[in-house]
């Protein structure tokens, strides 16, 4: 756990959310501010900071396969996965986390 990381606390309990599933290793909440009806953040609870400093295959597959299961936990069939990584693309939480975004038509190309 990386003390100063918001996602490592809501991990820990020490700020709450709204869970939308959770695993050993993989945590799923909504959030706080929704790009779409259906907007759900999926976290490995191992604290890793982005995608390029990810060195471990199994957490990457553990947390791609939480994404998944999140998706159809949520009953989704058409929905949006999104990974910034790297101020410039939009990462503002340096823990890495993918959006799974749906709801509404997601018009293409994005931002």
């Amino acid at each position: 756990m990386a003390t100063d990381c918001l996602f490592c606390k809501i991990i820990a309990g020490e700020i709450p959310s709204k869970k939308a599933a959770e695993t050993e290793n993989v945590l799923a909440f909504h959030d706080i501010t929704p790009q779409a009806p259906t907007h759900v953040l999926v976290i490995h609870k191992q604290h890793t900071a982005s995608l390029s400093d990810t060195t471990d295959e199994a957490l990457l597959g553990q947390w791609m396969a939480g994404v998944r299961d999140v998706a159809r936990q949520l009953n989704l069939s058409d929905y949006r996965v999104i990974v910034n990584n790297g101020p410039q693309a939009g990462q503002s939480v340096f823990h890495l986390h993918a959006h799974i975004l749906a709801g509404r038509p997601l018009a293409w190309p994005p931002g």
